[in-house]
């Protein structure tokens, strides 16, 4: 396939799928080996890297008010009677300490499950049903449980019905389950949000917004993290994009999987705060079962 073409495609799964509760490790990785990329190529792993700072990007350019403004209320909140511990701000970096150390000390693990189609299609299935499940019980007004950390039910039928209500033992709680996503590709960072959240006791837009909060720090980091493997180099493991030789057209594949991802990306954040606020996650759900089974169905037949 033409390498602008398949640049184009790569960059439009990465988008479409990086924020939605589908897992875009396992739809990138799965799109790759269906057109036959070679996963060790060091242009390649490098290009999956980029792309991901392409969609990253989204993030703080879509909530740039919405940051400004906590910016401009910390430490205190919106209300004014808040504390440094409860607010967004803090509690987002709360819950990405509570992902970034346990997912760093198992780096090892995540990185032998990474290629695996049987991890991917499994989480898939399991995380679909995971998520149609909580989704179903807590997802409409009324229905939120009460936990020892979730606070009292608001008239709005949950208990904490905005990002700006939550409490520091529902980040910490959060922030754990999203090691689930590092540990198993294919489980999703969005899923594992979102389902945690609604589990705490937060309404659909408040999980999902807060998903996308702790996206920032975390996805950043892993993502830099990765390119500061791959780009370090000892005698032992060379580095496969130290001997790399970047012309023109390898900058222009780049360039276009970079812009595609963001502008998709962009979309999706955009549609996906709007759909929320009226429909649940089901779909969502039955669409990684389908797809985790036809995973499955792949690996164990090759």
């Amino acid at each position: 396939m033409n390498d602008y073409l398949l640049s184009i495609i790569l960059g439009i799964i990465e988008g479409l799928t990086e924020f939605l509760p589908v897992s875009s490790t396992a739809h990138l990785r799965i799109t790759q080996a269906l057109f036959g990329v070679d996963l060790t190529s060091g242009y390649w792993k490098m290009y999956s890297v980029v792309i991901q700072l392409g969609a990253i990007l989204t993030l703080p350019i879509y909530f740039r008010a919405r940051i400004a403004r906590f910016l401009a209320t910390f430490p205190k909140g919106e209300s004014g009677t808040g504390t440094v511990w409860s607010h967004p701000l803090t509690l987002t970096m709360v819950a990405f300490v509570f992902t970034a150390i346990p997912s760093f000390l198992l780096s090892k693990l995540i990185g032998e499950q990474l290629e695996s189609l049987l991890v991917m299609g499994a989480s898939l299935v399991v995380g679909g049903i995971i998520m149609w499940l909580v989704d179903i019980a807590y997802g409409a007004p009324g229905k939120a449980p009460a936990l020892p950390f979730a606070a009292a039910a608001t008239d709005g039928g949950y208990p904490t019905p905005r990002m700006d209500g939550m409490t520091l033992a529902q980040a910490i709680w959060i922030g754990a389950c999203q090691v689930l996503a590092a540990v198993f590709p294919g489980a999703s960072r969005s899923m594992t949000t979102i389902a945690a959240g609604q589990l705490a006791g937060m309404s659909r837009p408040a999980a999902l917004e807060f998903s996308f909060f702790i996206s920032m720090p975390t996805m950043a980091a892993a993502t830099l993290y990765d390119l500061f493997k791959s780009l370090r180099s000892t005698p032992e493991n060379p580095s496969p994009l130290g001997s790399l030789t970047m012309d023109a057209h390898s900058w222009t594949v780049l360039g276009i999987g970079f812009v595609v991802s963001f502008l998709v990306a962009y979309a999706v954040v955009a549609w996906f705060m709007k759909w929320v606020q009226h429909r649940g996650f089901v779909p969502f759900a039955v669409y990684r079962i389908v797809v985790g089974a036809g995973v499955l169905w792949w690996a164990l037949a090759g």
